[in-house]
């Protein structure tokens, strides 16, 4: 029994072996071109194919139109460019055998019109390559925040823009309220997916991320028929900011199966209070009253707002400011002595004219004159 199951698990090793083979493209294997000989008797219908351009790209378009004129050309499509209307059409020839090649020249005048150059847009009309225009517009309702995703999809001077063309091998343009993207089949889903997201508010680097650890993987033969998600990071969305509360909250009232009590009409009113029975005369004289008490009231505010402007406004106190020395402070005189006699010894500015004798020059004289005296004598 045992041989025989083990005989059934190489059997089935083996189907799976050959289905994979089976699945997996060969490298630098290439699908060959279609020619003449694959449809010789061409086209039966002619088909056709507009798009409008916005005003802008006129100029841009109706310098370049001559070389998309050629490009076409080689598929037997005849091109023109309505400047009037804005708009650009292609059109299948009697001479057109590729019934795909009216497509390709739709999805290159598509592109012309998104701000695509031309000489990016024309690769469309290589087998291996495709278009996708993502429609990001409708995507977020609040203009503000679309224009912070969108700028944020682009990144610092088209830094994240530019490692998105890298890893998918597609050109990506934003313009406006799409993202056309061109380039291999792989990399367009890859490019779709991570506008999407971006769009969403997941920040593009978290795809970037998976997309680097995604083409390592794809090196390694190994690794190439396993499952990669324990290699992929696990971003989990964490949605930190508060919900506002609305400043006026409204409170529900207790559900009850009978309806609000009627309100209570004038009569109702005036028979609850007894006016109903009055007189007509009698009720006149009433409203007559009321109508002067209010009329009263009144003129007793307007003559008080009146009186404002004559009564005088209440005068400050005026506060005499006595500086009175403190009385704990006592002064310290030898300290004031001191500071004199260093300031006498101190030699500033310049010296005196009429210096002050010194005490020996003084009883020099004195001696002189002495001297002088007795000789005379």
């Amino acid at each position: 029994m045992s041989e025989i199951q083990s005989r059934k698990q190489s059997k089935k090793t083996k189907n799976q072996v050959d289905e994979s083979e089976l699945l997996t493209v060969p490298d630098g294997w290439k699908e060959p071109a279609f020619t003449k000989g694959d449809n010789p008797r061409g086209l039966l219908e002619e088909s056709s194919f507009a798009t409008l351009f916005p005003k802008y790209r006129e100029a841009y378009l109706k310098e370049c139109w001559p070389l998309v004129e050629k490009a076409l050309a080689d598929g037997h499509i005849k091109a023109s460019l309505d400047l009037i209307e804005g708009s650009m059409t292609v059109c299948t020839t009697k001479k057109t055998f590729d019934p795909y090649a009216i497509i390709r020249a739709r999805d290159l005048i598509k592109l012309l019109a998104r701000s695509v150059p031309f000489e990016q847009a024309v690769q469309i009309l290589q087998d291996d390559m495709a278009c996708d225009i993502i429609k990001i517009g409708t995507l977020v309702r609040n203009r503000e925040r679309f224009v912070k995703r969108r700028q944020r999809l682009i990144g610092p001077k088209g830094s994240t823009l530019k490692a998105l063309e890298l890893l998918t091998n597609c050109y990506v343009m934003v313009q406006g309220n799409t993202v056309s993207a061109l380039g291999p089949y792989n990399g367009l889903k890859e490019v779709r997916k991570v506008v999407m997201e971006t769009m969403k508010n997941i920040h593009p680097i978290y795809n970037i991320k998976t997309l680097m650890i995604k083409r390592e993987l794809s090196k390694d033969p190994d690794l190439r028929m396993q499952n990669w998600e324990r290699f992929l990071p696990n971003f989990r969305h964490k949605n930190l900011a508060k919900r506002k509360e609305p400043k006026k909250k409204s409170v529900k009232k207790e559900y009850t199966p009978f309806p609000p009590p009627q309100p209570e009409s004038k009569v109702d009113k005036e028979l609850a209070t007894g006016e109903f029975f009055l007189r007509e005369s009698v009720k006149k004289r009433k409203k007559m009253e009321e109508i002067k008490v209010k009329q009263a009231k009144a003129l007793s505010k307007k003559q008080e707002e009146r009186n404002k402007a004559f009564i005088p406004p209440k005068e400050k106190p005026l506060i005499k400011k006595t500086t009175k020395a403190p009385a704990d402070s006592k002064l310290d005189i030898q300290a004031i002595k001191d500071k004199v006699k260093k300031a006498k010894t101190k030699k500033l500015g310049a010296p005196p004219v009429n210096p002050a004798p010194s005490s020996s020059s003084s009883t020099a004289t004195e001696k002189n004159r002495k001297n002088k005296s007795k000789t005379k004598g």
